[in-house]
């Protein structure tokens, strides 16, 4: 690893302590309650489910919106070894991560070979898949929801460690040369595959780890929420995790909790716009996706900052 890297990550780790001892004095002090700590606790799950879908969307390239389908595998499996097998809480998110990486390996082997407008569509009828089988399954009974398996003594520290360790995990592996194969299989998947870079390989190992940390947020969704409803994890939940990655920069890591923070906090301030939340969010999305076809971000910074010149030199 470089010394810049290093040196990013030492920065990162120092600010992420500071971030948690202010976090944790609020909650002491009492100025933090509990309905924001819950809140907070929800920023951290979606912190986690939005850098890792920039690992498959943004770095790799391949636009999916599955994500809370693997969400909904790691939350139930997980819920499921707490209820009826009566695991510790680590056992029952690493079955159920494991679960969802699986699923991510059996979806992703025969859907990443198609691209753009079809792979989200089949991601998309997958993601339905599997809400229809979790709502029709009596084990997991069904509409009524999954409830009484609450981990006990799981606090904010948990959540917060465990979104750390992805943005860790995930920063590592962009950084390595498996990160450096994905991004060029995005860049120009033909000349990576010409330059003998094994593209289906990293696809699906992509795809997997991508799933695999949407089953540790899902596990962790259902430890705290102590019920799940399959409708929670339907196509709507998928959209909302990709405009968090769209919004924050696709292939942008430190723009993905940005985003996932924000629009976390945002919707709670704005609640008397909650009916036209998914409208908000499409807009966002399409304005998002124009602005990236057309490159119109590195125009509008030539733009300023050549006006900043001009005006400097007269």
């Amino acid at each position: 690893m470089k010394k810049k890297q290093i040196k990013d990550l030492i920065i990162s780790f120092i600010m992420a302590l500071i971030i948690y001892g202010i976090i944790m004095f609020l909650m002491s002090a009492g100025i933090v309650d509990y309905y924001w700590s819950g809140i907070l606790i929800m920023a951290c799950i979606n912190v986690i489910l939005a850098t890792s879908l920039n690992l498959a969307s943004g770095y790799l390239g391949q636009l999916t919106l599955g994500h809370a389908g693997f969400m909904s595998v790691g939350a139930y499996t997980s819920a499921l070894c707490s209820l009826y097998l009566h695991f510790p809480f680590l056992l029952s998110l690493l079955i159920g991560a494991i679960a969802a990486c699986l699923i991510g390996v059996v979806i992703g082997i025969p859907t990443l070979r198609l691209k753009g407008d079809y792979l989200c569509i089949i991601t998309l009828a997958f993601n339905e898949i599997i809400r229809v089988i979790m709502l029709n399954l009596s084990i997991t009974n069904g509409a009524k929801g999954l409830m009484g398996f609450q981990a006990m003594n799981i606090d904010f520290s948990v959540y917060f460690l465990s979104a750390v360790i992805t943005i860790y995990v995930i920063y590592c592996i962009v950084k390595s040369r498996h990160g450096r194969a994905i991004i060029s299989i995005c860049e120009d998947e033909t000349a990576s595959e010409l330059s003998g870079i094994p593209t289906s390989y990293y696809k699906i190992l992509a795809f997997a780890i991508s799933a695999f940390f949407a089953g540790i947020a899902g596990g962790l969704y259902a430890q705290y929420m102590g019920m799940l409803v399959p409708s929670t994890f339907d196509y709507n939940k998928s959209v909302e995790i990709l405009v968090m990655v769209v919004l924050g920069g696709l292939g942008n890591l430190k723009g993905s909790i940005i985003a996932a923070i924000i629009m976390t906090i945002l919707p709670e301030y704005l609640r008397a716009f909650a009916d036209y939340r998914m409208l908000l969010y499409a807009i966002v999305l399409i304005a998002a996706m124009i602005i990236k076809e057309k490159n119109l971000v590195p125009r509008i910074k030539a733009k300023f900052f050549k006006n900043k010149t001009v005006e400097v030199d007269d």
